[in-house]
């Protein structure tokens, strides 16, 4: 009913808005676009539209906002409600803990996506390898997110990206630049072409989408992704093929390839693998349970 009120007050230019009853209004009409973020999404956005973290929004709960501000605040909103994702509307992503920037070259990294973060360190921890300097390879790299994850976990270690997207890659160098990780390349290549070996760490998601299941996917994903960075081919597991034929070459000995899966593609994807002379593990699942990176060794 609040909600309501406070809509027919924007709807019809009457007094100001408060913080709060603008945030109601925008989780109310996100809810009924069928959005399940609804109350953070207005949150960060009625955030972000007036400059203010998340202490000071609360502390302005009852703050009534200036026409300019009111058209700030749906501006914004109004671009939810087409369903452009939140961390594109403010042009960052946390992962991993760390403030990424994303753009419209870049997939929005996934927290699913962590877990081939975790499936890496895992490995390296169990080699006892941590401590030393390693060399890491990132295949379509995109915002960077999975090379400088890793980076921030290892100090000693150095890293190169790969994209076929120079605008991908400009924002990959500036979120290693503002995170000042240092040890961070990336090269303009499509996924291996331009790298020599050895790694010791070879980590990608790569594009994994059969291309007729594009079309079905949520519109935050099939509308804003760049395509390119979805579609997989046929079966979805062009990219899987183009990795397991150059991978071994490129790993030292005793190093480790870990990607990123798609639901039900580990069987297909372990198997590829295995004929290239790697061998693979069972997979890491994810914190929906969905079988989720999938480690791949090359031996002594």
């Amino acid at each position: 009913m609040m909600a309501m009120q406070a809509a027919s007050r924007v709807d019809a230019g009457a007094a100001p808005l408060t913080v709060a009853d603008a945030r109601r209004v925008w989780a109310a009409k996100f809810r009924a676009c069928g959005i399940e973020s609804s109350e953070l999404d207005a949150r960060i956005l009625v955030g972000h539209a007036l400059g203010l973290d998340h202490a000071a929004l609360a502390a302005a709960w009852s703050r009534p906002l200036n026409p300019a501000e009111q058209h700030a605040v749906a501006a914004l909103a109004h671009r939810r409600i087409t369903r452009e994702p939140v961390a594109r509307i403010v042009g960052v992503k946390e992962f991993w803990s760390l403030a990424l920037r994303v753009s419209a070259a870049t997939l929005v990294p996934r927290p699913e996506t962590e877990t081939v973060v975790e499936a890496a360190l895992e490995c390296l921890a169990r080699r006892n390898a941590r401590s030393r300097p390693l060399r890491v390879a990132d295949l379509g790299t995109g915002s960077g997110a999975i090379l400088l994850a890793l980076l921030s976990e290892l100090p000693d270690a150095g890293g190169v990206g790969t994209d076929i997207s120079t605008a991908a890659l400009a924002v990959a160098r500036d979120n290693a630049k503002r995170l000042g990780l240092n040890g961070a390349h990336f090269i303009a290549c499509n996924m291996t072409a331009a790298l020599c070996g050895p790694f010791d760490l070879i980590v990608s998601n790569p594009p994994y989408i059969a291309s007729a299941e594009i079309a079905g996917l949520a519109p935050e994903v099939r509308d804003f992704d760049p395509r390119r960075a979805l579609d997989g081919g046929s079966d979805g597991l062009d990219f899987y093929r183009a990795i397991a034929a150059a991978a071994r070459p490129l790993l030292a000995p005793g190093g480790a390839l870990i990607v990123e899966l798609g639901a039900g593609q580990a069987p297909k994807v372990a198997a590829l693998f295995a004929a290239a002379g790697l061998a693979p593990a069972a997979p890491r699942h994810d914190l929906n349970g969905v079988p989720r990176a999938l480690r791949a060794a090359r031996g002594s």
